[in-house]
């Protein structure tokens, strides 16, 4: 059994068309993205080898970040969020977000759930508005 540690969805939209949407949605819950890696095109030229369209969005929401920093300076190893989107086998978008919680729960620093709990909050909402 798979464990689940992300928020995701499954978009009937062109790949671009998800990637656009996606990022709006975060900029509307406070999210900037702060890098853009192509995986399809790293692999091509990194390995020579063809994968789907596959996009990695690392997105940072200023004040959480600034918050939890305060509150466990090391934290910035797993900042920004990742954020997911690529075209699966029956040529649907999927985006698919970390889940805050999951992964702050390799800290044992019970100050930064409040902070993990705002961020997931948010980050559902993304989810919730791609679904609309």
């Amino acid at each position: 059994m798979t464990q689940e540690y992300g928020l995701k969805t499954t978009l009937n939209i062109p790949y671009e068309t998800a990637i656009e949407q996606a990022t709006a949605a975060l900029k509307a819950e406070g999210f900037g993205v702060l890098t853009e890696i192509d995986v399809k095109a790293t692999l091509k030229k990194k390995l020579d080898v063809d994968f789907r369209r596959y996009m990695i969005l690392g997105a940072c929401n200023p004040n959480l970040a600034h918050q939890a920093l305060q509150t466990e300076l090391d934290l910035g190893l797993l900042l920004p969020c990742n954020v997911i989107v690529y075209e699966n086998d029956e040529g649907q978008s999927v985006v698919s977000i970390i889940d805050p919680i999951m992964m702050m729960g390799v800290i044992e620093n019970e100050a930064l759930s409040l902070v993990a709990n705002e961020a997931k909050a948010r980050l559902q909402r993304v989810i919730a508005a791609l679904n609309n």
